[in-house]
């Protein structure tokens, strides 16, 4: 399948490690330019190093605390060098806990670093994206969309508000050739598993091996996804093949999520 993304220039968020990265590579193989998000720059350019394809990726240093500063970076790069087809949304999720417990301000933060960040990513690269007639909106969310999960009461609630911002943004871009969507991991092997693993285990009494075996039992694959197979489905949504699919919330979990 050819997905005619040679040339096309890509804004990758949370891109040093996990789904993030994964995607940059798996974009770049495509022949997609490549600008990587983050906020730590050795890893930025450890990652920028090891890319593959075009010789002209790049990288932009910025926290996803300060969405303010994060959107002047974006359009300062902009209007230096070039506009974006392609965004992906991705950011760490909130920590684990009960949402009975969870303080005003863990609301905040994720409100901050999830949907603000989001929306003004969003608000800088649709104007190119419109100009292009092409753009792709691919926001890395949860599978608590469809069915929230125990222990993870504030994503839980980030998420719900940042896809409902994307179905409505999809709505309102579908006319101009970009479509929006959101792709739901599952259980995915990263450093957000491994801490959810970890705390599962102090809670239950059970091994850290016991515990992600428990995990792995509730997936009818029976085990948990790589980072690169989500990227595969970006990289896929990103593409001109995907070009009717619009205002979607795809599910990449081997399964798990009960309802359809």
């Amino acid at each position: 399948m050819n997905l005619n993304l040679n040339n096309k220039y890509a804004l990758v968020c949370g891109s040093t490690q996990g789904i993030g990265k994964a995607t940059a590579f798996a974009l770049a193989a495509e022949g997609v330019r490549v600008t990587l998000v983050a906020r730590n720059r050795e890893k930025l350019k450890a990652v920028l190093e090891a890319l593959p394809g075009p010789d002209t990726h790049d990288f932009i240093v910025a926290d996803f605390s300060n969405p303010r500063d994060l959107q002047e970076k974006v359009l300062k790069y902009i209007d230096e060098h070039h506009g974006f087809h392609i965004l992906v949304n991705n950011t760490g999720g909130p920590r684990g806990g009960a949402i009975v417990t969870a303080s005003l301000e863990e609301f905040d933060n994720a409100f901050t670093q999830h949907l603000k960040c989001n929306h003004v990513l969003a608000q800088s690269v649709i104007p190119y994206m419109k100009v292009e007639g092409y753009g792709r909106i691919i926001n890395v969310v949860s599978t608590s969309v469809k069915q929230p999960l125990d222990g993870l009461g504030v994503s839980n609630t980030i998420r719900g508000a940042v896809a409902n911002w994307s179905k409505t943004l999809a709505n309102e871009l579908g006319a101009f050739g970009i479509t929006v969507n959101n792709v739901l991991p599952g259980a995915t092997g990263t450093e957000r598993l491994s801490e959810i693993i970890k705390n599962k285990s102090a809670k239950s009494g059970k091994t850290i091996d016991e515990a992600a075996d428990a995990m792995k039992q509730s997936v009818p694959a029976k085990r948990f996804a790589e980072p690169e197979e989500l990227a595969n489905a970006i990289t896929f949504l990103a593409s001109e093949c995907a070009s009717y699919i619009n205002g979607i919330n795809l599910p990449v979990d081997g399964g798990r999520t009960k309802s359809l």
